[in-house]
């Protein structure tokens, strides 16, 4: 059984990417560490995550072409015996996919949320006029070219 996919329509062209990276990020939408994304001001955007025990040094931020991953590790400390243990110290890793034109400003690190700040710059609309050749001058070309090899000479 073949599956339809959202972006076979032959209005969407060279969309395939894209549907590949929402599958991906479909398959990684694991709900730890929790997290809110929220608007700041008219461009601003703001991603906080909760990584409660997690210093600067444990964690890890990179962007890689368009796709914002968060990394957190933590060692254990040996010499801490726990009765009970509920705070969750788990190693964690999260995707965010940007938008092109998002640029991240910042992160900082406070009372154990992760505030990473980002921005997207006002989009100026791109307007390109394309040439239209002729098909005459394209035909020419192209029997010159076969006549010239025919002839053996090149």
């Amino acid at each position: 059984m073949s599956r339809v996919s959202m972006f076979s329509s032959p209005l969407l062209l060279g969309f395939d990417q894209l549907e590949r990276t929402l599958e991906r990020l479909a398959k990684n939408a694991e709900g730890y560490p929790p997290h809110n994304i929220e608007r700041i001001g008219e461009n601003g955007l703001r991603i906080t995550l909760a990584v409660a025990g997690f210093s600067s040094d444990d964690l890890a931020i990179e962007l890689v072409e368009n796709q914002l991953m968060v990394r957190g590790k933590q060692t254990d400390d040996a010499t801490r015996v726990y009765l009970h243990r509920g705070i969750a110290a788990r190693q964690f890793q999260r995707a965010f996919m940007l938008a092109d034109g998002i640029e991240v400003t910042g992160a900082r690190l406070d009372n154990g949320l992760l505030s990473i700040e980002l921005v997207r710059p006002d989009a100026e609309p791109r307007i390109r006029n394309i040439r239209i050749d002729s098909g005459q001058q394209v035909e020419t070309d192209n029997t010159i070219d076969i006549t010239a090899r025919r002839s053996g000479s090149r």
